[in-house]
């Protein structure tokens, strides 16, 4: 038997896709409790629905969006949304989720839920925020 002559194609360059650049938005982060004074009538429940505990910290990790960056008003943030925040301090940088929505009268800002005990700071400027992008696995 003679060998068969095979002709080769030559397929297109397989080109190397980079990861998608999430934005970074720089806001002021500021401290919330759910109390009527700084929420509303009804501070145990957040906008998403979700009900705080009553023995909550901020090991939570839960946090709330000024409006113009929620998705409902052109944001690009919902809720549910992971999120990572740095600039504010080791104890408290890290991925939180959003589950309220701050006054209406706020811009670029983020709210951390925490516990009256704690007795943080108030405010932090220049606080970096970023979406995390979900990690998908086959089941």
């Amino acid at each position: 038997m003679s060998p068969r002559t095979v002709a080769f194609i030559s397929a297109p360059p397989v080109v190397a896709r980079l990861p998608r650049r999430l934005p970074i938005y720089t806001v002021t982060a500021t401290i919330y409790e759910p109390d009527p004074r700084q929420t509303d009538s009804e501070p145990f429940i957040t906008a998403d629905n979700s009900r705080i505990r009553r023995n909550h910290s901020s090991k939570d990790r839960w946090m709330a969006l000024s409006r113009d960056l929620l998705k409902k008003w052109g944001g690009d943030f919902d809720y549910g949304d992971s999120v990572r925040v740095s600039g504010i301090s080791p104890k408290l940088d890290g991925v939180y989720i959003i589950h309220d929505t701050m006054n209406r009268r706020h811009r670029h800002c983020m709210d951390i839920l925490a516990a009256k005990r704690e007795h943080l700071d108030e405010m932090w400027k220049n606080v970096k925020i970023s979406k995390v992008e979900p990690q998908w696995q086959a089941s």
